[in-house]
């Protein structure tokens, strides 16, 4: 395979990218190699992720780049019996999206395996292991041979990324979002299915958002990124599908880390707001279908619901919990029916109440508002590393098409701050929109599926000839 090595041939490759041109699969390869092994200089990077933002990549250089990631460090090899076992779900990111929390045990309670490789929040957005990392002793570093243990004992685990897991995706992350190109399509593209192909899934789920508190604004965008991802994923032979769903409230009534937990729980306990439930309903029985092992999608969410009800998910997520670091006695008492959740996590020094200024339907609450404000308040970090507090949150005390009085509580925020400042209390009385009854109109939270092709995929062999290896 011919690899320019010199800086001057990296320089080409910018310059044509740059100029509108098309990369090698072998000029991408090489880039990516250089940036495992830090052969380029860090300006060249951001200058070639810059020209990719600016003039986008073809269908085939996006594959040959999420391939050249996933490639980059180790791929995860799994037991033959597990095969059509392996799933998971990934979100592009929302407010009070704690799908993952209730689903990972859930299908597992259904039989399925569950590696699922998570992240922490950046900008408005929460990550999952922010909101796992609020349980005192919950451990996300786990090794390979403890996460094939967690698999074998318990079916489910989320953990953060691994060193040797795509680790050119760790360098053009960072510089991501120090060039302003995280939203980079091909980019995206290659980050996401590059670390999901790596996971060796049998079936994988992207759960696309959009709307005011998604990357993604309108339907159209999102579609967009989505086949883009469904494409890069079954061409690594991961049978790959996507939900579109909407993102301009909060899912739920609880949005922060700790408080998402909460109502994780609650869900897992069979209770818990409908379209938390509807969401985890829908993507579990979409896996299952995926993976054989529901005959439809109905039959798959009905599956869901039932272990939900009956107690075997909270069974597997309490097992996790231990598995992963949490005491017996902490992870027994946050999953008991009657318990004080706030004995173990922990809750802000102060709480606020706001009043609905006027009679009325709630026709709307601003997830983007709510989640800037919480950002402010120090729940949401503004660069990889840095601590935030999981205590920080607010608690919607009204649901959408609620009939609401004047001076009624509509929201509790949960703060370290003694008192909110006039801005954080007017945006978020502003993020609030009451209105006539006729005047709300209930939507699904699901807009769209993409299914994956019918056809049974073969997964590439990390050692064929023209695959690189780590």
């Amino acid at each position: 395979m011919s690899r320019p090595d010199s800086a001057i041939s990296f320089q080409e490759m910018i310059r044509r990218k740059r100029d509108g041109g098309q990369l090698s699969s072998e000029e991408i390869c090489a880039f990516i190699q250089g940036v495992k092994l830090a052969n380029i200089q860090e300006c060249q990077i951001g200058a070639m992720l810059m020209a990719i933002w600016q003039k986008g990549m073809v269908n085939e250089e996006t594959l040959a780049l999420t391939k050249e990631m996933m490639m980059s460090g180790e791929v995860f090899h799994w037991p033959e019996e597990w095969a059509e076992l392996m799933v998971d779900k990934h979100s592009t990111g929302g407010v009070g999206d704690k799908i993952s929390l209730p689903l990972a045990p859930a299908l597992a309670a259904c039989g399925c395996k569950v590696p699922m490789i998570s992240g922490h929040g950046l900008a408005h957005t929460g990550g999952t292991l922010d909101k796992l990392e609020s349980i005192p002793g919950f451990n996300i570093h786990q090794s390979v041979e403890q996460v094939r243990q967690i698999l074998q004992d318990v079916g489910c685990c989320i953990v953060g990324q691994t060193e040797t897991l795509v680790p050119a995706d760790r360098v053009l992350y960072a510089l991501r979002d120090a060039t302003a190109t995280v939203d980079s399509l091909p980019l995206i593209t290659g980050s996401i299915i590059s670390k999901k192909g790596a996971e060796g899934l049998y079936a994988l789920l992207l759960d696309v958002k959009f709307g005011r508190a998604a990357l993604y604004k309108d339907l159209n965008s999102a579609r967009t990124l989505a086949q883009s991802l469904v494409n890069a994923g079954n061409s690594l032979g991961t049978r790959t599908g996507a939900v579109l769903s909407r993102m301009d409230t909060p899912i739920g009534r609880c949005v922060g880390n700790a408080l998402e937990v909460c109502e994780a729980l609650e869900c897992l306990k069979g209770r818990g707001p409908d379209d938390l439930k509807e969401l985890v309903t829908f993507l579990g029985g979409c896996l299952l279908w995926m993976s054989h092992r529901s005959p439809s999608l109905e039959n798959g969410q009905r599956m869901i619901a039932e272990v939900l009800t009956n107690g075997a998910a909270l069974h597997k997520f309490q097992a996790m919990l231990e598995a992963q670091g949490v005491s017996t006695q902490i992870a027994h008492s946050l999953c008991s029916q009657t318990t004080d959740y706030f004995k173990h996590l922990r809750r802000a020094e102060y709480q606020t109440e706001l009043q609905a200024s006027d009679d009325g339907t709630v026709v709307d609450i601003d997830g983007m508002v709510i989640a800037t404000v919480l950002h402010k308040l120090g729940a949401g970090r503004t660069r990889a590393g840095q601590s935030i507090n999981h205590s920080v949150g607010v608690e919607l005390l009204a649901d959408l098409g609620q009939q609401i009085q004047r001076g009624q509580s509509w929201i509790r925020i949960h703060h370290d701050c003694p008192v909110l400042s006039p801005e954080q209390h007017s945006d978020l009385q502003g993020s609030l929109l009451i209105g006539g009854r006729d005047s709300y109109q209930t939507r699904a939270r699901v807009a769209e599926f993409i299914q994956p092709p019918d056809t049974r995929l073969t997964p590439q062999d990390p050692s064929e000839p023209d695959g690189s290896t780590s």
